[in-house]
C-alpha cells in the first residue's frame, strides 16, 4: 500500500521513517481558519481530516495521513508564530506555567476518513526574555505551535510533560496505530498489512 503524509512536517516525517515507514509527501493547501465557536479539539481534528481528505482526492489508491497540531494556553489557540517577537511573546506566555497541546491525525483511504485527537499538557520551566530571545535566534520555533520544538533545542525548556510524548512531537503513534486498524490495516514493525 502507497503511503502518503499530508503535511510538510518534517517531525511527522521522521516519526514514520523511525517506525520504519517512508510515506511520499505532499502539503495540501487548505484553508486553516479558525470557526467561531469551533472546540480546540474539533478544529485540530477538523484540520487533520481536511488535509488527509484533499490528498486523497488525487491519490484514490493510497492511505494519506494527514495531521496538525496546536497549543492551548488559557483558552487561547497558539499555532505556528508569525515573526521573533511573536514567538517571544508565545514563549513569555507559557513560561512558568502549564499548557494544553492537541494532535489531530486523519487517516483517508478507499474506505474513508478515520480521525482521532490526541492530548497531553506540558509544563514549561520559568525563564526570562533574555533566554526566550536566544532560543527564538536558534530560528527553531518559527514553525512550531506554540513557538518550541520539545524533540529540539526547546526540550531546554521543558519542566515536564503529563501524556504522549509523540503527542508534542506532532504525531502520536498509538493514535495512529489505532487509526490503521479503524481503516483495516495493521502496523507490522515496518510496513503495513490487512488482517484477515
Amino acid at each position: 500500500m502507497r503511503l502518503i503524509l499530508a503535511s510538510n512536517s518534517p517531525r511527522r516525517l521522521d516519526v514514520l521513517r523511525q517506525l520504519r515507514l517512508d510515506p511520499d509527501v505532499r502539503s495540501p493547501a487548505i484553508d486553516e481558519s479558525y470557526i467561531e465557536g469551533e472546540s480546540p479539539e474539533a478544529y485540530v481534528e477538523r484540520l487533520a481530516r481536511c488535509k488527509a481528505e484533499a490528498v486523497a482526492e488525487t491519490e484514490p489508491d493510497a492511505l494519506v495521513i494527514g495531521g496538525d497540531t496546536i497549543v492551548v494556553s488559557e483558552d487561547r489557540l497558539l499555532g505556528k508564530p508569525e515573526d521573533e517577537d511573536r514567538a517571544v511573546d508565545m514563549l513569555l506566555s507559557l513560561a512558568g506555567r502549564k499548557h494544553l497541546v492537541l494532535t489531530g491525525l486523519a487517516i483517508s483511504g478507499r474506505e474513508g476518513t478515520v480521525s482521532a485527537v490526541s492530548s497531553a499538557e506540558v509544563h514549561l520551566r520559568s525563564f526570562d526574555e533574555t533566554e526566550a530571545r536566544h532560543y527564538v535566534m536558534s530560528g527553531e520555533p518559527m514553525d512550531k505551535a506554540g513557538a518550541y520544538a520539545i524533540q529540539g533545542l526547546g526540550a531546554a525548556l521543558v519542566a515536564g510533560i503529563d501524556g504522549d510524548y509523540y503527542t508534542v512531537v506532532g504525531f502520536p503513534i498509538g493514535t495512529f496505530l489505532d487509526l490503521l486498524l479503524r481503516s483495516g490495516w495493521q502496523y507490522e514493525f515496518g510496513g503495513l498489512s490487512q488482517p484477515n
